[in-house]
């Protein structure tokens, strides 16, 4: 899935359409070739969807009935966006520990878009596929955000 003539778009659809596990090493390479972006043109909102990995992360977005996150203005995002049963949308700030921010903040070497939780310590990094599609991953204090081997958790985001 890794091969050298294979493009960054297809490795992406690749991982997407994975039934999983997914092996989070092939998630941080496609990470190490996707294009940095700023804070200011992720603005919207975007439809999320976990790596299936087995990350803890994943399981409690799943029960939580995760939808996807919202980026009003710089200093007004929603995290985790989720689907009531009977099929509202609403910003879970008790799950979240509140709210976010914006912020073009360096990961692994790279200044990139970061959504900073207001309530945890927890920063959402992100990379773009293309205009429409945005892959994150997720950083911060090891014991909430690294599963049991030492991994991040990795979703993609689809522009509504």
């Amino acid at each position: 899935m890794n091969g050298a003539g294979e493009s960054v778009r297809q490795r992406w659809s690749d991982l997407r359409t994975a039934p999983g596990p997914v092996d989070p090493r092939l998630l941080d390479a496609l990470w190490a070739d996707l294009d940095v972006v700023d804070a200011s043109s992720v603005l919207g909102s975007w439809r999320g969807f976990a790596f299936p990995t087995g990350h803890h992360v994943e399981r409690m977005l799943t029960s939580s009935r995760w939808y996807g996150k919202r980026f009003t203005a710089l200093d007004d995002a929603q995290p985790l966006i989720c689907q009531a049963l009977d099929g509202s949308l609403y910003s879970d700030t008790a799950a979240g520990g509140g709210e976010a921010s914006l912020w073009n903040v360096e990961f692994r070497g790279e200044v990139t878009a970061t959504m900073v939780y207001d309530g945890m310590a927890v920063l959402d990094h992100f990379k773009r596929v293309d205009d429409n599609t945005l892959m994150g991953v997720m950083n911060g204090k090891p014991s909430l955000v690294l599963g049991g081997g030492g991994e991040h958790f990795y979703f993609g985001l689809e522009r509504e």
